[in-house]
């Protein structure tokens, strides 16, 4: 590969398992889900944490916030075994498996907290905001790993075409 050239995230076999795939359209369908459950949990834990009211809703809403993460893991692991052959931290999304991990625990750490009682209410809402701070980044990560792939299918089109 000459000096210079991003290293495509796909090769030509995984783009065509990728594109074959239903984990893909799943992936596709999940993480806006997630994204709006989160908007709308984000929402709630604030007004909860400047009002003091609606803990419980706000509880709630990262309680499903949560379980909606670990969905789209457990199917994001499938797609990335059926596209890389690998069922996590495949060389192509490494370091978004990796930040990923940080992601559910903290997530995991926010439901063990609720369900044991520790800490106060407002400590917990705060490590819900944590949870949602590291999942933006995690988020914003694959988003453009996703994006480059995406140029990079454009470009290689494009080469295609013109030779």
């Amino acid at each position: 590969m000459p000096a210079g050239t991003a290293r495509p995230l796909y090769t030509p076999e995984q783009r065509r398992r990728r594109d074959s795939s239903r984990w893909t359209l799943v992936q596709g369908i999940l993480a806006p889900i997630q994204f709006l459950i989160l908007l709308v949990s984000v929402v709630l834990v604030v007004r909860y944490l400047v009002t003091g009211e609606g803990s419980g809703v706000a509880a709630a809403s990262v309680v499903i916030k949560t379980c909606a993460l670990y969905a789209i893991m457990i199917t994001g692991s499938i797609w990335e075994k059926v596209v890389f052959g690998k069922w996590l931290f495949a060389e192509a999304f490494f370091w978004e498996d990796v930040f990923s991990m940080l992601v559910l625990a903290l997530h995991t750490a926010y439901l063990i907290t609720l369900a044991f009682g520790i800490g106060t209410e407002r400590g917990r809402m705060i490590l819900a905001l944590a949870a949602y701070a590291s999942y933006a980044i995690n988020a914003t990560q694959f988003l453009l790993k996703l994006r480059a792939a995406r140029l990079q299918g454009s470009m290689g089109s494009a080469l295609a075409v013109t030779q």
